[in-house]
Formats: structure tokens, C-alpha cells, sequence
């Protein structure tokens, strides 16, 4: 298991190395064909026989009669000096299992020795079709088969006969449950000792487009293998043995003899427009993939095309379900293809801007990393993430759209859950209520304090323009009024700016940050909980934070409303009002 990092052997017969194919119950091959059952998750295993296994290979059973051409002239020792019966040579055996992904307990099967069967019952019965293959001779591997997706009928077969010195690609198609067949492999290389076939498949989600692997490259059809194209993009002239295309996010993804796994990713521009290479006059979002919600962490990516490049660079916006908007984000772009990428963050908390110079550091602002600037953060150890991070997206629906040119151009797209996480959507859903919930309490919070720095910034000036007598003494009251109510939401430490204070409780924001990292991605040491519903302790842990905000939103409202609108009228034709905007 890949979860835990076990294994187990389950082999369905008796494990040998030593012995000739013509002494074996069951001859298997070096490399036997398996599959899973895409319906209920059996596993099938290929000798000259089919075995399943629905209990994780406790209990194995044969659903097939030998499938091969049971050839006696095929079926014999290796030879040579020193015989080497390891099943790398092993003739008549089957060597591709295909079950349908869209029609239950349908499943094709193929042989090295050029035979094609399916079974439409599990393997109640089996039909033999290879006769009805055009030019297919009694030679040859059937190295894949590739069952249609749209079609329970269709399929794609693929015969290698290179051992038989013929390197020439054959393909077949069906339509019909292989009662008629078409070869479809006629345009693509032939004559050369690299041209064989070896792997082709259908695109999930686009009918007709088709991919195909020979002994030396990559090939796509957009009409069903009525005609192809070599694809490289990077990757190196290599055998492709195996081609398989990941539905919902549209990656094709190869595996080559000697040259290692390569991934093909997002073909949603191919499948949309039929060619690799966008037109240079389109302007065009296309229908976006899957997003993937991932363990504390998520993206979701976008396809668009320009005639031309913007003056500036252009505005995406995300909405959810409900239309609501919940980010804006700037992408750089050029003319011809692009790709915007949205990290699944609804648009982060606001932050602190500190415009005082607190009592205990008056020298704050000659400070290097504060010189030139008129306003700093809170600082403080482990909080940079959670204290800017904004809430993580739920699997759902949303809404992408960006204005190209005055023409605003939209598409829905799904964001998915990644099965690492083993939550359910609704708990996923939760923690971000929460997550929200605590970032627009964030918001108010540094809505607050960032208005009374303002305020408390003007009179900080205007007492160093007035450094004595009565207007000095007025000044200093409504200082200490306006820093007491701000002291509800931080503390005296907070102000410094300085992460080596922890001498003092948190207030409000500081606890607000915490809490966010607790529930959310992470903060300094805590791990974070964004993967799981909120535990039951933080709903009243937040209820009695926003208490406590509550109080100092009162508490605001009075000093503003109340001391600060007597003190300008007190100070009319003395001073310039003291505000709370800049």
C-alpha cells in the first residue's frame, strides 16, 4: 500500500522462476498484464488464463478459458546452453486486460500470440473477435487495449510484431464490439525498424481526439486516426510504451522505455481547439480543469489566449456559488497563450499599518528596515501566515472572469478535493465558514486600529509642535484616550513592531491571528486545521474573541464620537481636527 508504505505478495499461483512454460498449470509472463476494475475495484491478473481478485488477492479465481492460441510449437523451454525459463520468453499468454470504463463487468483482453476477445458478463462468457481484424496476421502482441469512454462498443487494440521482424505500426479501432474494424495506423510512420506501435488512447473527454505511441515518438489525432500528428514538445525521439490521459485534470501522461515518465499537462487547449498551437488572433479563456483543494493548500489554473498584449496587466476575479466575489488578482500577460493560477486563497485579512512611535522606542522609525517609510506591521514570532493568509477555498463551484479589451470573458470551473484528505466536503465547508468569520473579525479589527493610529499620529505631531501649556495638556488627554481604546485590540508590546516581547496577554487582534492559525494553514509551531472541520471548542474560543471586539468597537465609538469630537471643538481655530482618516 502506497498510503502506509507495505506491501504484500498475492501471486495467484504458485511463484517459479525455474520452470519450462510446458510443465506450468498456469504460465505467466515476465511482465503479466494487470488491471483494476474501475466499477467495483477487483484486480485482474493475465497468465494464459484471467484471474480476479476481489478481496485485495486473499482469494483469486479463473474467469477465462485459456485465451491463447495454445500453440505447442510456442510453448516450450527457452534453450541454450544454460536454460532460462524466467517467462520473458513465455508464448501463448495473454498480455493486455482492458476492463470498460463505462460499462460494468465489460471486459477485452489480448494475447502475444495476436488473439482479441471480450466478455460482456465478467467472464461468463467470452467472444473471440480476431478474426474480424482486417490484416491483422496470427503473429504478433497485442500490447494495448484502450476501451472507449463514450461508447461501450468502441475500442482501440494495438499489435506489435517486431519479434517477427515486421516494425511496422498497427492500430485497430472498433465501434461494434469488435464486429468490424478499422485500421487506423495507415498515416503514421512506416518502414522503419522504430515505427512499431506500441500504446494508444483515447482522450476522456473529447471525442475523436486520440493519442498514439510508436518506438520512437508521440502522435495525436483529432479525427478518430484518420490522420496524425508527431508531438514533441520536449519530449526526446523514445520508445512510448504506455499512454494513459488523467480525465479530470487532462494530463497525458507517458511512459518510455529508458527515458523514464513524462507528463503532458492540460491539454484542455487541444481538446477545445483541436491543435497544439493557438491562433495568434484569438482572444479566449477556455474552459478551465479541475481545481484541487490539497492538504492545507490548493491551486487552480487558467488557460487564456490574447490577440494582443495588454496595457497593463489584467484583473482576474474568482466568485463563488452564490456569485459572491471573494479575490482579485493581477495577472501579467502577453499576446498568444497564458496561464493565470488562483492558490484557492479568498482575499486576505487587512493589515495593520502602525503609525506611531511608541513611548519606550522613540528612535523606532530611523531604524533601517522602518527608514523612508510612514507606516510598519505588527511583528511578532510565527504569525507572518496566519496574519496575512486569507481563508481557504471548499471544494465547489466558481466562477472565474477577467475583462480583456472592455469585453469581460467567464467560465464555471469545480474546485475538487484531493483524496489525501480524507474530510468530507461539508467538514472542508465548515472550516472555511470559520476561516472567513475570523478574517472579516481581522478586518474590523485592523479597521479599528488603523483609524486610531491615524488620529493618534496627529496628535503625536501636533504636540511636537506644541510642546507645552494648555493645548499640550488637551493633547496628552485625548493621546491617552485614543491609546486606551486601541490597547483593547493590542498591547504596548504590539506597538514596538518587535517580535521578542512576550511578556503581556494578548488582545484581540494578536488572539485573532492565533486562532486563524489554529483553524486555518498554520502559525509559528501550530500545526493548523484547515483539513477538518473546526473542533467544538473554537466556536466558543471565537465568541468570546468577538466579545471582546465587540467591547472595543464600543469602546471606539465613544472615544471618536464622544471625547474626540469634544476635543476638536474644544480645539477649534487651535488646531486642524484630528480624524481618523489620513
Amino acid at each position: 500500500s502506497a498510503s502506509d508504505d507495505t506491501a504484500r505478495s498475492v501471486s495467484p499461483w504458485m511463484h517459479t522462476l525455474d520452470s519450462p512454460p510446458n510443465l506450468l498449470k498456469y504460465r505467466c509472463h515476465w511482465t503479466p498484464p494487470l488491471a483494476i476494475d474501475p466499477f467495483d475495484g477487483s484486480v485482474y491478473y493475465g497468465c494464459q488464463v484471467i484471474f480476479q481478485t476481489k478481496d485485495q488477492g486473499q482469494t483469486w479465481k479463473v474467469i477465462s478459458p485459456d485465451l491463447s492460441r495454445d500453440n505447442p510449437a510456442h510453448i516450450v523451454p527457452s534453450g541454450g546452453i544454460v536454460q532460462d525459463n524466467l517467462g520473458q520468453f513465455y508464448g501463448d499468454v495473454v498480455f493486455a486486460i482492458a476492463p470498460s470504463p463505462v460499462q460494468r463487468h465489460l471486459i477485452w483482453a489480448g494475447t502475444n500470440d495476436a488473439r482479441v476477445w471480450y466478455t460482456p458478463d465478467g467472464g461468463g462468457h467470452w467472444v473471440n473477435v480476431t478474426r474480424n481484424i482486417p490484416g491483422l496476421p496470427r503473429s504478433g502482441v497485442v500490447a494495448q487495449i484502450s476501451p472507449s469512454t463514450f461508447n461501450p462498443g468502441g475500442a482501440l487494440v494495438v499489435v506489435d510484431r517486431r519479434l517477427d521482424g515486421d516494425f511496422n505500426p498497427y492500430i485497430y479501432r472498433t465501434t461494434d464490439f469488435g464486429k468490424t474494424w478499422t485500421n487506423i495506423s495507415s498515416n503514421l510512420p512506416r518502414g522503419g525498424v522504430v515505427d512499431f506501435a506500441r500504446s494508444a488512447v483515447q482522450d476522456p473527454n473529447h471525442r475523436g481526439l486520440l493519442f498514439a505511441g510508436t518506438g520512437n515518438g508521440f502522435y495525436y489525432s483529432t479525427d478518430d486516426g484518420g490522420s496524425w500528428t508527431h508531438f514533441r514538445g520536449g519530449l526526446p525521439p523514445t520508445e512510448v510504451n504506455w499512454i494513459t490521459v488523467q480525465k479530470r485534470q487532462h494530463d497525458v501522461v507517458v511512459a518510455t522505455y529508458g527515458r523514464g515518465i513524462w507528463v503532458l499537462p492540460d491539454i484542455t487547449t487541444l481538446e477545445q481547439t483541436g491543435s497544439t498551437a493557438v491562433p495568434g488572433d484569438t482572444t479566449r479563456l477556455f474552459a478551465p480543469r479541475d481545481g484541487i483543494r490539497m492538504p492545507r493548500a490548493g491551486s487552480a489554473q487558467f488557460l487564456f489566449s490574447l490577440a494582443s498584449a495588454p496595457a497593463a496587466p489584467l484583473r482576474f476575479k474568482i466568485s463563488d456559488a452564490a456569485g459572491h466575489l471573494i479575490r482579485t488578482f493581477a495577472v501579467e500577460a502577453h499576446a498568444g497563450l497564458n496561464r493565470a493560477t488562483w492558490n484557492l486563497r479568498y482575499t486576505a485579512p487587512l493589515q495593520v499599518a502602525l503609525r506611531t512611535t511608541p513611548s519606550d522606542d522613540p528612535t523606532i522609525w530611523s531604524e533601517p528596515r522602518f527608514a523612508g517609510k510612514d507606516t510598519r506591521p505588527i511583528d511578532h514570532w510565527g504569525i507572518q501566515g496566519a496574519q496575512r493568509a486569507g481563508p481557504l477555498a471548499a471544494p465547489g463551484q466558481y466562477t472565474v472572469s477577467v475583462a480583456v479589451n472592455g469585453e469581460t470573458l467567464s467560465a464555471p470551473f469545480t474546485v475538487v478535493k484531493d483524496p489525501a484528505i480524507k474530510s468530507s466536503d461539508a467538514d472542508l465547508e465548515a472550516s472555511t465558514r470559520m476561516q472567513i468569520r475570523v478574517r472579516n473579525d481581522m478586518d474590523e479589527a485592523a479597521t479599528l486600529i488603523n483609524r486610531l493610529e491615524i488620529a493618534r499620529r496627529q496628535v503625536q505631531n501636533d504636540l511636537a509642535a506644541h510642546p507645552g501649556g494648555a493645548t499640550a495638556t488637551a493633547l496628552h488627554a485625548i493621546g491617552a484616550k485614543l491609546e486606551n481604546a486601541e490597547l483593547l485590540l493590542l498591547t504596548h508590546e504590539d506597538l514596538n513592531s518587535d517580535d521578542k516581547y512576550y511578556t503581556t496577554a494578548y488582545r484581540v487582534y494578536m488572539n485573532l491571528i492565533w486562532f486563524n492559525g489554529e483553524i486555518g494553514t498554520g502559525a509559528g509551531d501550530v500545526a493548523g486545521g484547515a483539513d477538518y472541520q473546526p473542533t467544538a471548542v473554537s466556536y466558543p474560543i471565537l465568541a468570546g474573541i468577538e466579545r471582546k471586539l465587540a467591547a472595543a468597537k464600543t469602546a471606539y465609538t465613544h472615544v471618536i464620537t464622544v471625547d474626540l469630537a469634544a476635543f476638536n471643538r474644544s480645539m477649534a481655530g487651535k488646531l486642524a481636527p484630528v480624524t481618523v482618516t489620513p
